[in-house]
């Protein structure tokens, strides 16, 4: 993060939030993943526990976004096709889900489809600038506004402060946020990802996802892992309409304030995003269909 803060003030910021604790299983497969020669026998075995998180590895195996030509109907099959660190990613996003209440879930569940639409976005975008760690990408576009189902849990008008947040065009998405909530989703998603030992890479991103100005406009930038992938998530945030699903705007403010600087550390032109989002039609994503 920019700034540390002091105990007291974490304190403050999470106040009356819980943080989900880090899940057995993903402790498991951790433990697994820096053996020396990790078991991919066991780590298969550990998914087919959770009936729920092998039927969403099945899933995204079979989405169109691997374009397998035959359908995959063994977990085995499945980590050992996309490989022990997508699996993790996938049960981060599988778990931050069970620990919402059945009602924000069902409230949810268009905001947790699009959060995989803009993970897989952001794949490929890692993937066409040739950033080495697409995982990392994927990761951040499932896990960036983690904080907005656990805010949306203790505030009951917390959907109403996402649009007024989205709708300003003069302050940060997460000022408005601070100064109606005396919090704000990137910094709960900062502890939540922290919380849960997840790369400091990652945790610093998420808590900076709406703080892109002085990585993209300040006068003292530097190139790094984290402006890459913020630059990666803008553009996927972009071209999926974050914007319209969790802000209700038909204008993109903030894409509007970097998006040519981001475009521009990333190498790409109008004419890629005119592709991309080509591509991401052809793959069934479209903010059109998502709507609270």
């Amino acid at each position: 993060m920019a700034e540390t803060l002091t105990q007291e003030q974490i304190a403050n910021v999470l106040l009356g939030i819980k943080i989900p604790p880090q899940p057995q299983i993903l402790v498991d497969l951790q433990i697994e993943q820096i053996m020396p020669d990790p078991d991919i026998k066991r780590i298969a075995s550990l998914i087919r526990r959770d009936v729920g998180l092998a039927g969403t590895v099945l899933k995204v195996v079979n989405s169109s976004f691997y374009g397998l030509s035959n359908k995959i109907t063994s977990v085995d099959q499945a980590v050992s096709l996309i490989g022990l660190d997508s699996v993790i990613n996938i049960i981060n996003g599988v778990s931050i889900k069970s620990e919402m209440s059945d009602e924000t879930i069902t409230h949810m569940n268009r905001f947790w489809d699009t959060a995989n639409d803009i993970a897989l976005i952001a794949t490929n975008i890692a993937k066409m600038v040739g950033f080495q760690k697409p995982d990392l990408a994927y990761l951040l576009g499932l896990f960036h506004n983690s904080g907005v189902p656990l805010l949306m849990n203790k505030f009951d008008n917390y959907l109403g402060v996402l649009e007024q947040s989205y709708g300003n065009n003069s302050q940060r998405i997460i000022d408005i946020e601070n100064d109606l909530l005396n919090t704000n989703h990137a910094v709960v998603g900062y502890y939540i990802a922290k919380s849960w030992n997840l790369p400091k890479v990652l945790c610093e991103a998420i808590a900076e996802h709406h703080n892109c100005e002085r990585h993209f406009l300040g006068k003292h930038q530097t190139d790094s892992d984290v402006k890459t992938l913020l630059a990666i998530l803008k553009l996927a945030e972009h071209v999926c309409g974050s914007f319209k699903i969790l802000g209700n705007q038909d204008i993109d403010f903030e894409w509007e304030l970097i998006g040519s600087d981001v475009l521009t550390h990333l190498g790409l032109g109008e004419y890629d995003v005119e592709l991309l989002e080509a591509s991401i039609e052809e793959m069934g994503i479209s903010f059109k269909n998502y709507a609270f």
